[in-house]
């Protein structure tokens, strides 16, 4: 029997004292984690640059705690009370500061996207997870509020709103045309590629389920490979006798991806000076010897 889904209620903070409005453009002036973000999400700055409106805030009241931040010049004010009632929705009955899959399926579900079949919810939680160094974007680490695989912290969810510049539902839904794969420049691609093997371990294992792993490289590789490449690959696990494989680890998760990138044409694979990992090898065997590419 699943239990209800209650809401948590958070009162606000008391108000801080009023600064002199000369000195607000004062509290945030960090260029340096301006340029951060722009680097760390050049696919989320084309966006903002693209809809100047989504970097106004979506509350006027003074009494509500926020956070200031500067985008394209313009100052942008997050509420952080907001932020944390978006997560109150989606955290676990047991743990309020963690949400895990059945919390980002309700979030999907606000979003009115397919949680197992649109991989922009992967994108979304690379980006709020990156904001803490849980992603590997290139932002500052902090691993006290790094989160377990499966899983968002409230810490990472509030970081991540703040660098994304939302704090509504309306925010994130208008938010999702930039999340596409398409979007994602080359190094920020490789770090989203491998924040999916990480966010979807299990338990305390290191390594991913072979059926899982032929799910995620559709999912996650369409148009940014060669399909016959995907389809090969898949081919390749479904059919090896090699027990091995029936796990596969984060090296082999990711030269496949580098592999892929890197040559094109498999008939010119030279496995005798070959510095990939014995897996390349046998899936280059396997498609130069078991089906045609």
């Amino acid at each position: 029997m699943s239990k209800k889904r209650k809401r948590i209620s958070q009162q606000p903070p008391q108000p801080e004292e009023e600064q002199q409005e000369s000195n607000n453009n004062n509290d945030y002036n960090d260029n340096d984690n301006d340029n951060d973000y722009n680097r760390d999400f050049p696919s989320i700055n084309y966006y903002y640059n693209q809809h100047p409106n989504m970097s106004s805030t979506s509350s006027s009241s003074t009494s509500r705690r926020a956070k200031w931040g500067r985008h394209g010049g313009v100052t942008v004010q997050i509420d952080e009370v907001a932020v944390n009632a978006m997560f109150d929705e989606i955290a676990d009955l047991e743990d309020d500061n963690v949400a895990n899959m059945e919390g980002i399926s309700t979030l999907c579900e606000h979003l009115e996207i397919d949680p197992v079949e649109d991989v922009r919810i992967l994108v979304l939680l690379h980006k709020l997870v990156a904001a803490t160094g849980g992603g590997g974007g290139g932002a500052k680490s902090s691993s006290s509020s790094r989160s377990s695989p499966q899983q968002i912290t409230r810490q990472e969810w509030v970081d991540g709103c703040r660098r994304l510049r939302v704090d509504s539902l309306e925010k994130l839904k208008a938010l999702l045309p930039s999340l596409e794969l398409g979007f994602m420049e080359a190094v920020e691609f490789r770090e989203f590629f491998k924040f999916c093997f990480k966010f979807n371990l299990e338990g305390t294992h290191k390594t991913l389920d072979k059926d899982l792993v032929i799910a995620l490289v559709d999912l996650t590789l369409k148009g940014r490979i060669d399909p016959q490449r995907i389809v090969s690959f898949q081919e390749f696990l479904n059919t090896t006798k090699d027990a091995s494989y029936n796990r596969i680890t984060l090296d082999q998760w990711v030269s496949f991806l580098d592999f892929s990138m890197e040559c094109t044409d498999l008939s010119q694979y030279d496995e005798e000076n070959s510095a990939w990992p014995v897996l390349i090898d046998d899936y280059v065997d396997f498609c130069n010897h078991g089906m045609k590419m």
